[in-house]
């Protein structure tokens, strides 16, 4: 990895489940080392996750393996002086210290922003929680559900019948482990320049706010509350998800040139002097109305015809598929989004990882190395020497 921009960057990985590592992962992937520090005997709880019983009971259970390729695992108990003076010993010649405990956690076991500054001027701090370190809710529990209901996102998620919904994956957990990324890249890029460390404070709560973009700020700039429109776009039509002949399709004509182009190919041009339709604002008034016209031409045809005819006129379009069906797609395979590696403990199997849809140079970013067993590399830091960055 010594051609990635992180190369050289050793991170000391303190979180657990997917916030943090998956901040860690992204890390790695852009070249840095990252030792995992993880409890003797248990490790990282998402080593106990997954859908293959025996996988879990092994702790490689597949929400570990998801997201730790390519990382080290060492095992310290920071409670016990031993491996606290090991801890402080990796301290003084880390680059970047990452944790996702509840705020003030790490502070009352001796390793606040204070103490770790002293220990290391030149190290990046990075705390990732559920709602930051100071406020009303700092010290309050929280996992991605907790964050999806109180930043609004499960309000408008779903149709006015069946919201409020949970996005179907763990949104927040990954937003803010993106948000960390960037930050510590962000800081890293300054220490460069004035050979200082920083400490970094990162809200699940807020980084999810911020990434939901619009829907919170046509109300806080112009007092419109969002609300559940189940597939459809709240700001343009026709766009959302179709009926072709042999299911759905996602549209999104949002702007007037695709919208005439659709409903040439579609065989319906007097959709675009229709006067209900005439603009971007009368088709989201008559919203209804255009979607039931344009269901009945779809219907004409099945969805992978349309995603090709409309899409080859530059009109997006395209299938609503499976999570099956997507990570077969050709384009992923095309680009060597997913690596081959070695499963750990069962030669008798290839784990596929992930990337991050990011080349460099022509080329993706992989991990290169299987998720590591707990502990697996005790020896190798025990024995090692500390080079100060």
């Amino acid at each position: 990895m010594e051609d990635r921009p992180l190369h050289g960057v050793r991170v000391l990985d303190l979180t657990n489940v997917l916030a943090g590592p998956y901040c860690s992962y992204q890390l790695m992937l852009l070249g840095a080392e990252v030792v995992k520090i993880e409890k003797p005997r248990h490790g990282d709880l998402a080593r106990r996750l997954g859908p293959e019983p025996a996988l879990n009971d092994a702790g490689i259970g597949a929400s570990f393996l998801a997201q730790n390729a390519g990382k080290k695992s060492v095992e310290l108990d920071l409670k016990e002086p031993a491996d606290r003076a090991a801890f402080d010993r990796l301290l003084a010649g880390a680059d970047v210290l990452l944790e996702n405990f509840r705020a003030g956690v790490l502070e009352r076991m001796g390793y606040g922003w204070e103490a770790l500054h002293r220990t290391n001027p030149r190290l990046v701090y990075c705390a990732i929680s559920g709602f930051g370190q100071a406020g009303p809710m700092s010290g309050a529990p929280a996992y991605d559900q907790i964050i999806q209901g109180l930043s609004g996102m499960m309000s408008i998620t779903g149709t006015p019948e069946t919201a409020p919904l949970r996005v179907g994956f763990p949104v927040c957990d990954s937003v803010g482990g993106l948000v960390a990324a960037m930050a510590i890249c962000a800081a890293l890029a300054g220490r460069a320049r004035t050979g200082e460390g920083v400490f970094l404070d990162v809200s699940m709560l807020e980084s999810s706010l911020s990434a939901m973009g619009w829907a919170a700020s046509n109300y806080v700039v112009s007092d419109v509350r969002p609300e559940p429109m189940g597939d459809q776009n709240a700001t343009a039509a026709p766009s959302g998800t179709f009926d072709a002949a042999d299911g759905p399709l996602n549209i999104a004509a949002n702007r007037q040139e695709q919208f005439e182009t659709l409903c040439r190919l579609i065989d319906r041009p007097d959709l675009v002097t229709d006067e209900r339709f005439a603009d971007r604002e009368a088709r989201k008034a008559n919203r209804s109305a255009l979607n039931r016209e344009i269901n009945v031409a779809l219907g004409s045809r099945p969805a992978l015809e349309w995603e090709r005819l409309l899409s080859t006129a530059g009109v997006p379009a395209a299938r609503i598929l499976t999570v099956p069906q997507a990570v077969e797609l050709e384009q992923l395979r095309a680009r060597g989004y997913f690596t081959d590696l070695p499963f750990p403990g069962h030669p008798d199997r290839t784990l596929r990882a992930s990337g991050n849809g990011v080349h460099l140079n022509g080329a993706p970013l992989r991990p290169v190395s299987p998720p590591p067993l707990l502990g697996e590399h005790n020896a190798e830091f025990e024995t090692a020497e500390v080079t100060t960055p």
